[in-house]
């Protein structure tokens, strides 16, 4: 059954899995909900809750920066940054970051469009295509800074326009205690 769908539909398809699959337990979830009695239907609640909340991170995950494609290779790592670009490298610890921001030109949400800006003290800034191979890994080191602004990661995934989007900035609280 190879080549019954196009590599295009497949990559999207697979971009938005966890909504997918989130979907799918939550409709089976209300079904039961809906349907059955006693130990069903308490099953079915907590699998509606579950689906709906595959749901809502599969759209927040599909609907942020993919990479593949793109110059470089991005490779997260015990709380390391790494990429591996066509000019060099340069890692980056999680722990050192000082700021993180996107930064949008104007080739629109279909191209290369976008560079992850990581910033540190006493180190020059990494600058990371969106559609970089590994890039993805990106969004997931990042939920290990406190407060990060997954909306203004989505925004800048949809923008048109040059423009810089501030992710994630430390501060006073999330220094370290030495």
């Amino acid at each position: 059954m190879t080549g019954f769908l196009r590599p295009e539909v497949v990559a999207t398809l697979a971009r938005w899995r966890e909504a997918l699959i989130g979907a799918a337990i939550a409709a089976a979830g209300a079904w039961g909900a809906l349907t059955q009695t006693g130990i069903a239907f308490y099953l079915s609640l907590p699998a509606t809750a579950i689906g709906v909340a595959l749901v809502w991170e599969g759209i927040r995950r599909a609907r942020l920066p993919q990479g593949g494609g793109g110059p470089g290779v991005v490779e997260v790592d015990e709380r390391q940054i790494t990429y591996f670009g066509p000019g060099g490298g340069a890692a980056i610890s999680i722990d050192a970051l000082t700021r993180v921001e996107i930064v949008t030109n104007d080739r629109g949400p279909f191209g290369g469009d976008l560079y992850w800006v990581f910033l540190s003290e006493g180190a020059a800034p990494l600058f990371v295509p969106g559609d970089a191979v590994g890039a993805d890994a990106i969004f997931d080191a990042l939920t290990a800074l406190p407060g990060v602004d997954f909306a203004q990661a989505t925004a800048a995934a949809g923008s048109t326009e040059p423009r810089r989007f501030v992710i994630w900035t430390r501060t006073k609280e999330h220094l370290r205690l030495s």
